[in-house]
């Protein structure tokens, strides 16, 4: 029986959740599904540009998982390009260190940490706020996990 999943680290939720090519509705797509935590390990590997082996600290992993989920993500990022596949991101197992938020009626987005809660929007003073990382089904176990 194989051992648990242990929850990597992702720094924040993404921006965005889902790709598509242009000009074909989504109902009629073939969807592609990219973990949470494999967004993450393309974030850092090529967006930031970390080494593995930071990488791998930084999502609290080993170097050798990180480079089994990078293989992965950049295994389906291309069968996404190529094929014009629909590319979604949720799921995994994982904790987000920090969260998003952004404005439903002036569009600011901020950074928080967990322990903040806010309840208005710095720019435009708007209660019609969108918990990014409460949409992913996180947020509480995330609060939590860093108060341990």
């Amino acid at each position: 029986m194989p051992r648990p999943k242990k929850n990597r680290i992702v720094k924040q939720p993404p921006l965005y959740c889902g790709f598509k090519p242009l000009g074909i509705p989504a109902n009629r797509l073939e969807k592609i599904n990219m973990s949470l935590d494999e967004f993450e390990a393309i974030r850092l590997a090529d967006f930031v540009g970390m080494e593995h082996a930071e990488a791998a600290e930084e999502m609290e992993i080993s170097r050798s998982t990180f480079t089994r989920l990078i293989e992965k993500s950049r295994k389906k990022l291309a069968e996404f390009m190529i094929t014009g596949k629909m590319l979604t991101i949720e799921g995994g197992n994982i904790h987000f260190k920090g969260n998003l938020i952004k404005c439903s009626d002036c569009g600011h987005m901020f950074n928080m940490t967990f322990q903040t809660d806010i309840t208005k929007c710095p720019c435009c003073n708007s209660s019609n706020l969108i918990d990014l990382a409460g949409s992913f089904g996180h947020g509480k176990c995330c609060r939590n996990r860093r108060n341990k």
